[in-house]
C-alpha cells in the first residue's frame, strides 16, 4: 500500500482542498492529512482570523471519505515527517524555501517521493474570507475590525 501525505490549515474548507485530496489519491492508495494547529498558524500569521478551531478542522477532514487518516501538527519539519509513515509527500507548487528545502532534503535522504501540484485556480481561503467580508460590508455598511 502506497501512503500519501499532505498538509494544510484547511480553514474555510473549499473545492481547492477537495481537489488537492483527489490529486493526492492519484499518487497512492492511502491518504494522510496533517491539519495545522491554531497556535502555530496564529504565531506565523498573527492577523489571520481562524474560523474553525483545530479540533473542528480535524473533525471535518476526518469526516471525508477520501481521507484515510488525519492528525494535527504545529510546524512541518523533520519531526513531523519522522512521526508519520508515508511514501509520497504532496505539496503545493510554491512550497520552496528554507523550511521546504529542508523537508525536500529529508525526503530525498529517506527515500520519500515529493510531488508538487498546482493550486485550483480562482479559489483560496483568503479569497473566500475577503468575499464574505466584502458582502457584509456592502450589505450592512462598514465592517468593524
Amino acid at each position: 500500500m502506497k501512503k500519501v501525505l499532505t498538509f494544510g490549515v484547511f480553514d474555510y474548507f473549499h473545492i481547492g482542498h477537495l481537489n488537492l485530496f483527489k490529486k493526492c489519491k492519484e499518487y497512492g492508495d492511502y491518504l494522510i492529512v496533517g491539519v495545522q494547529e491554531d497556535e502555530y498558524v496564529m504565531k506565523v500569521k498573527p492577523d489571520y482570523d481562524i474560523f474553525y478551531n483545530t479540533s473542528k478542522r480535524l473533525e471535518m477532514i476526518n469526516a471525508l471519505s477520501i481521507v484515510d487518516e488525519a492528525f494535527t501538527y504545529d510546524m512541518l519539519c523533520e519531526k513531523t515527517m519522522e512521526m508519520t509513515e508515508f511514501d509520497v509527500l504532496v505539496v503545493g507548487e510554491k512550497h520552496y524555501g528554507k523550511r521546504f528545502d529542508e523537508i525536500t532534503k529529508w525526503c530525498n535522504d529517506n527515500g520519500k517521493e515529493i510531488v508538487r501540484i498546482n493550486r485550483t485556480p480562482n479559489i483560496s481561503s483568503s479569497l473566500i474570507k475577503k468575499k464574505i467580508l466584502d458582502n457584509i460590508s456592502n450589505d450592512y455598511g462598514e465592517v468593524d475590525e
